[in-house]
């Protein structure tokens, strides 16, 4: 039997042939510095009460959990408001399995056929496969050779496309760029403008690790009910693994959202695992000033050796630019580092981890690279 005769024929989406699923290389490697994880993983005691608290959901597990998980929501709220600084009540709170699902349902709610939604490139690669997903039209403008927005020419593209929704990652994915309140503010006016409305999403993945003096957009929910900013537990909690990511907006786009997601979509297990971990924020938070440092460091280290680097808001750093930078991974994951080839062409990414993974990437580097 031939290979084409064993595979049956799929009425598969015309925009889904040959297509590969998104992920980005896992190998097993001493030093993993390639997804944008927390090198350290939950102390013994958020496992213990994380322990605790799962074994209690599971005690109930023949029951559906609660599917608006309020309890999560105003726990969320809580931390928002000493994280940032900005009070909000748990009806202007809404969690998904990580934050791509938030972002699935954002594109749901308000994209679709006859709809866009708009970006500025380089940015996270899964943003146009949100829009391709829910057969919502992508545009994309392109950022400045220091990655920034600029934003009259951003006001002036969404006057032309009139996107229904807006996706602006800051810090941004992959450069670390933030997204200074200005530029923002002149994005938000210009998506008011736009016939039907148009919903503006400020993904702040890795808020949590911006340097001092920059401004979460949490601080602009007040006056703007078209805004929506997305967080996620998966970075600065260390939680990748129980896949909890969330957003602030107005509580009329929260409730547009409920329509949208799927029953009970939210398990009893994450619920428990996210509101125990919640509960140490302090002491996680702690551990993120260590990250920032260590991120800094780098980012001088690299400059001395002559290379550029992007400024960066996030546990990650951009860094480049080489001729054949392939080589240069792979000459990395030879000696036992694995980074992110991603970014323009000739960038390569480093997260941040634990001062012993810094030293091998810079004593990698420095070995391949020839600094």
């Amino acid at each position: 039997m031939t290979s084409d005769l064993a595979r049956p024929s799929l009425p598969l989406r015309a925009e889904l042939v040959g297509l590969e699923p998104y992920g980005a290389p896992q190998l097993d490697v001493p030093h993993l510095l390639n997804v944008n994880e927390n090198p350290y993983a939950p102390s013994v005691d958020v496992v213990a009460d994380i322990a605790h608290d799962v074994a209690e959901a599971a005690a109930g597990l023949n029951r559906y959990p609660d599917r608006d998980f309020r309890a999560l929501r105003a726990d969320l709220a809580g931390y928002l408001a000493v994280e940032s600084g900005v009070e909000l009540a748990e009806d202007q709170i809404w969690a998904a399995n990580g934050s791509n699902e938030i972002m699935l349902h954002l594109l749901q709610a308000f994209g679709g056929p006859g709809r866009t939604a708009l970006s500025f490139a380089p940015t996270y690669s899964m943003y146009p496969e949100y829009a391709r997903d829910t057969s919502t039209r992508w545009v994309v403008g392109r950022r400045a050779e220091d990655f920034t927005i600029d934003p009259q020419g951003a006001a002036a593209l969404i006057a032309v496309e009139a996107p229904s929704v807006v996706l602006l990652a800051s810090p941004n994915n992959p450069t670390g760029t933030a997204l200074p309140a200005r530029t923002l503010e002149v994005i938000l006016d210009a998506a008011a403008d736009v016939p039907g409305g148009c919903v503006v999403v400020v993904d702040e993945a890795y808020g949590e690790f911006r340097r001092e003096g920059v401004r979460s957009a949490l601080h602009l929910l007040a006056d703007r009910p078209h805004l929506v900013v997305s967080r996620t537990m998966s970075k600065a909690f260390g939680l990748a693994g129980a896949r909890v990511g969330y957003l602030a907006a107005a509580p009329a786009l929260v409730d547009a959202l409920r329509v949208v997601r799927l029953p009970y979509h939210l398990s009893a297990v994450t619920q428990a695992v996210a509101r125990a971990a919640l509960r140490h924020a302090p002491a996680l938070m702690a551990q993120i000033g260590s990250l920032r440092a260590e991120r800094d460091a780098l980012v001088e280290w690299l400059r001395d050796r002559g290379l550029r680097v992007a400024e960066s808001d996030a546990n990650f750093v951009l860094f480049g630019v080489f001729d054949d930078r392939h080589a240069i991974w792979q000459g990395l994951l030879d000696r036992g580092v694995l980074i992110r080839e991603t970014g323009p062409e000739g960038w390569l990414r480093v997260s941040i981890g634990t001062p012993e993974d810094m030293t091998a990437f810079k004593d990698a580097l420095v070995e391949v690279a020839g600094l």
